[in-house]
């Protein structure tokens, strides 16, 4: 067996859902895994196991995204001969890979309702139907769930079965975002930078200057600790100088003066796609609250747009108190949007 992914974190909303997983694993019950995309949720399914009466048994991991409707029944619960085109053999599904051990089941929100009904026999009665067959299958798997999905939301619409809800939700860990995390951001930053500086044969890891660290407190992480690991990983590698601290961070590794606008792919039509508007800065409030644009030495219609654009950023800040989060709602703006318009402007001060 593979050696355990770390947990590294020691704000208490992190200790807290790592003690409830601890708590849970001892429990031969299902599981469900709540969480932003790379908040960990593959590391939570992996410490249930390790530290279950099951750990010597196999993990076994399926990312119900990954497979198109129509495959997940067989990927899940296998086939004999003949179930459908292609099917030449006989194979066992998760199910039965597992069957001992534990089955993570990734983005679990996604199943389709012909395959939460097939799950929901598992889970009840620990028995499943192979494709083409009517021979049940015993099979002995503790079920661990995991979506950045509001399965209760999903209930409300018919999108998810309430009986099923039920008998995966005997624990829910919700883990909490890299940005409800800010103490745990330096010491995370500093272990992928000790890693990747050995990756890169570095003889040790200099450190960051101030400027990186601040732009490491401040920044959103929307991608949580996966992005925050690129983002390190990146700047490492681009940086590339092992003797002085690394001055720059390239959160967004699309961004260029050279960057495409718009997909170019012709329809079928032969027609070029319409190129979507961007987010626009609507005034802040009321329209007729703001001041006409300042046109003195503008001489362009785009030049005129960027003026505009700017006081009003200028004049939501200020109402604001330069509080970024209360002015990207105010001008119905995502928090990301707004940090690329400020930016942009050359309002961030940073």
């Amino acid at each position: 067996m593979a050696a355990p992914a770390q947990m590294i974190g020691s704000s208490l909303s992190f200790l807290d859902a790592v003690e409830r997983a601890s708590a849970a694993a001892a429990l031969n019950r299902p599981v469900l895994v709540i969480g932003e995309r790379g908040t960990g949720k593959e590391l939570i399914a992996d410490r249930l196991h390790r530290l279950s009466p099951r750990w010597s048994q196999p993990l076994v991991s399926l990312n119900c995204a990954a497979l198109p409707e129509n495959l997940i029944d067989a990927e899940l619960f296998g086939y004999e001969p003949g179930a459908f085109t292609g099917a030449q053999r006989a194979r066992a599904g998760r199910f039965e890979d597992a069957d001992g051990g534990t089955l993570f089941l990734d983005e679990i929100g996604t199943l389709s309702s012909q395959a939460q009904e097939r799950l929901l026999r598992v889970v009840e009665y620990g028995e499943l139907t192979r494709l083409g067959s009517n021979k049940p299958v015993t099979v002995d798997v503790r079920l661990v769930g995991a979506t950045n999905e509001d399965l209760p939301g999903l209930v409300a619409r018919g999108r998810f079965r309430a009986d099923l809800l039920d008998r995966l939700s005997f624990e829910v860990i919700t883990l909490p975002p890299l940005r409800e995390r800010a103490e745990d951001i330096d010491i995370l930053a500093l272990h992928f930078a000790r890693r990747m500086a050995a990756e890169l044969g570095w003889p040790r890891f200099p450190g960051f200057t101030p400027k990186v660290q601040e732009q490491l407190a401040t920044w959103h992480w929307p991608g949580n600790v996966r992005e925050l690991k690129n983002v390190i990983e990146r700047a490492l590698y681009r940086w590339g100088d092992s003797e002085r601290p690394v001055g720059q961070l390239v959160i967004d590794p699309f961004e260029s003066p050279w960057r495409p606008r718009s997909s170019m792919v012709l329809g079928h039509a032969g027609q070029v796609p319409a190129t979507p508007a961007p987010p626009s800065i609507s005034p802040v409030d009321d329209a007729s609250a703001m001041p006409p644009p300042r046109l003195d030495g503008i001489t362009d219609l785009r030049g005129a747009v960027s003026a505009y654009e700017r006081e009003i950023l200028e004049c939501a800040l200020e109402k604001h108190r330069h509080n970024q989060r209360r002015t990207a709602a105010a001008l119905n703006l995502s928090y990301d949007q707004l940090r690329h318009a400020l930016k942009r402007h050359g309002l961030l001060g940073e």
